[in-house]
């Protein structure tokens, strides 16, 4: 069985979450979508393998870069080894690019094999990959305070705010 771009694109489409389609040659197919609105996250089948990727990337917003660049170390720490503790818990693959224990990007991923692509395992995945972003924020604002979102700099539409 192989994956069906089509069918797969259908099914996003049909969920109202289909943004476009980007052309690359690494990949069968790659397609943006946006869930839940202003949240743009990535559906991509790698050229040759036998699975789609759902992924997400977010850089950290300069507000929260302050707020945490002015933490102690030892809390700067704890919030990474909570992050990490906490996102493990999502059953996601994740990247964390931290610079001198600051966050700097997130990147969470998860991948559905062709023999399991349905179009039911296809939106809880898009839905666990987001849930695992918004814990990510809401750990931030945690540890370190919200942002106002009227002072905040926008820095892209796939910001640390939603």
């Amino acid at each position: 069985m192989a994956i069906d771009k089509e069918v797969v694109k259908e099914w996003i489409v049909d969920h109202g979450i289909f943004r476009e389609s980007k052309e690359e040659e690494t990949s069968d197919f790659h397609y943006i979508i946006e869930f839940p609105r202003d949240n743009i996250m990535d559906v991509v089948k790698p050229k040759g393998k036998d699975f789609i990727v759902i992924g997400c990337a977010t850089q950290v917003s300069p507000e929260h870069l302050q707020l945490m660049n002015a933490a102690d170390s030892k809390k700067q720490r704890d919030f990474i080894l909570d992050l990490n503790i906490g996102v493990n818990k999502f059953l996601v693959d994740f990247e964390l690019q931290v610079n001198q224990n600051i966050l700097q990007q997130f990147i969470i991923t998860d991948d559905i094999f062709e023999d399991g692509l349905t179009k039911h395992n296809l939106i809880k995945t898009i839905k666990r990959v987001f849930k695992a972003k918004l814990h990510c924020i809401f750990l931030i604002d945690k540890k370190f305070g919200a942002v106002n979102p009227i002072n905040k700099t926008e820095s892209n539409e796939n910001s640390m705010f939603i």
